[in-house]
C-alpha cells in the first residue's frame, strides 16, 4: 500500500543534491565513499533541514484556522530564523521564545529573525528551561484574548507532523542512492532536538531503504534522544493512526557534544576550516561540525565496517557560524590546503 502524506505546502528547493566528497574520502575515509546530502541547500535565508519539517507544520496550522505559530530555541535557533521566514511567506504571525540573554548586536540568526517581522522574547537560560511551558500557554492565550489563534510548535518542529519532513526527504534518498550506486549505506546526522533523527528512522524503514541511521547528539545524552525518537515515533502514530506499523531502532552516537550545547572546541574549528579548504563545503559549529568530527572519529574507530558508503545529512546552520567567528583561530586559516 502506498504511503499517504498528509498535506504539505511547498517551501524547501527540492530535490537536494548528493554530493560526494572525493578528498574527503581519500583523507577521512578508510576505503569509505563519503556522501553529504545538501540540505543547507534547501533555500537560501529560508534553509537547512528545518524547512522540510515546516512544509508540514505550516500546511497543518494553515488548514486547522491558525494564524500564528509561537515556537521557541537557542538566540541563535535555525529552527527559529526559518519558522519567522516561512510566516512571513505565508502571512502568518510568528512569535518566538528564545533561550538566553538578548545580545547587544543582533547578528546571524537573530537579525533574520527581525528582518522577517517575528515578535521576539528572550528569557535566561534557566528561566527558560523552568518555564517554558508556561510560556507557551501564557503567550497562546494572550493571543486567543486578541482574536488570534496560536498554533504552539516543538523546539525544532520535532513531533509527529514534522517527523513527516525527513519521512519524505528519505524517498529523494532512495533515489540518489539508485543514481549512486549504492547498495548499502550508514546515514549520519547530527541530533539536537530528535526530529530530522526520527524522521529518517522513519523514513529508511517506510521506504525500505538499504541503510542504518545514526545520530550524533550536540547536546543532552544518548538516553535522552533515545527516549526522544521514541516519544516522537509514538506522537506520529497518535496523529497518523493509518499509517504502518513499524518496528524501528533509533541509534545514537554519544560522546561528541564536547563542553556542552553551541560550544565547539579548537578541533571542530579547524576542521570545518580544514574541510572548507578540501571540498568548499562549509559547516557550523553548533550541529554538523560536532557531528562531521564525531563521524569521523567513529570510521577511525572502525564503527561502520560492512558498508562501502556513509551519507552525511547537512542540516545547514550557516547563519550560526558568524556569531562564533572568533572560535576560529588564527592557525585554522593559515594550515596550508590539503
Amino acid at each position: 500500500m502506498a504511503l499517504v502524506y498528509p498535506r504539505k505546502i511547498d517551501l524547501a528547493h527540492t530535490p537536494t543534491p548528493l554530493q560526494y566528497l572525493e578528498r574527503a574520502s581519500r583523507q577521512w575515509g578508510r576505503g569509505h565513499r563519503l556522501w553529504v546530502k545538501r540540505d543547507d541547500l534547501t533555500g537560501c535565508t529560508l534553509s537547512g533541514n528545518k524547512v522540510r519539517k515546516l512544509e508540514f507544520i505550516a500546511a497543518h496550522a494553515i488548514d486547522n484556522g491558525y494564524d500564528t505559530l509561537i515556537t521557541c530555541g537557542g538566540v541563535q535557533s535555525n529552527h527559529c530564523r526559518a519558522t519567522a521566514l516561512v510566516g512571513a511567506q505565508l502571512g502568518l504571525g510568528v512569535h518566538l521564545l528564545l533561550r538566553g540573554e538578548e545580545p547587544a548586536d543582533r547578528e546571524g540568526n537573530l537579525l533574520l529573525d527581525q528582518l522577517a517581522g517575528a515578535a521576539i522574547n528572550c528569557y535566561s537560560s534557566e528561566y527558560f528551561v523552568k518555564n517554558i511551558n508556561t510560556l507557551f500557554s501564557q503567550w497562546q492565550a494572550h493571543y486567543a484574548d486578541r482574536g488570534r489563534k496560536a498554533m504552539l510548535v516543538p523546539t525544532g518542529g520535532s513531533d509527529g507532523i514534522g517527523a513527516w519532513g525527513y519521512i519524505a526527504a528519505c524517498e529523494e534518498l532512495a533515489a540518489d542512492f539508485r543514481s549512486a550506486g549504492i547498495e548499502q549505506a550508514h546515514i549520519v546526522t547530527a541530533t539536537g532536538s530528535g526530529g530530522t533523527q526520527t524522521g529518517l528512522t522513519l523514513g529508511v524503514a517506510l521506504h525500505q531503504l538499504p541503510a542504518t541511521v545514526w545520530g550524533i547528539n550536540v547536546c543532552d545524552n544518548a538516553q535522552y534522544f533515545l527516549a526522544k525518537v521514541a516519544s516522537d515515533t509514538a506522537d506520529w502514530r497518535r496523529q497518523y493512526p493509518d499509517a504502518p506499523e513499524l518496528d524501528i531502532e533509533p541509534r545514537v552516537l554519544d560522546g561528541y557534544v564536547g563542553q556542552g550545547y553551541a560550544i565547539a572546541s579548537e578541533e571542530v574549528f579547524a576542521l570545518i576550516a580544514q574541510l572548507g579548504r578540501l571540498e568548499g563545503l562549509v559547516l557550523d559549529p553548533v550541529y554538523t561540525g560536532k557531528a562531521f568530527a564525531g563521524m569521523l572519529a567513529e570510521i577511525a574507530a572502525g564503527r561502520f565496517q560492512g558498508a562501502r558508503d556513509i551519507v552525511f545529512i547537512h542540516t545547514g546552520g550557516v547563519f550560526g557560524l558568524f556569531p562564533q567567528r572568533a572560535g576560529f583561530s588564527r592557525t585554522a586559516f593559515t594550515e596550508e590546503n590539503s
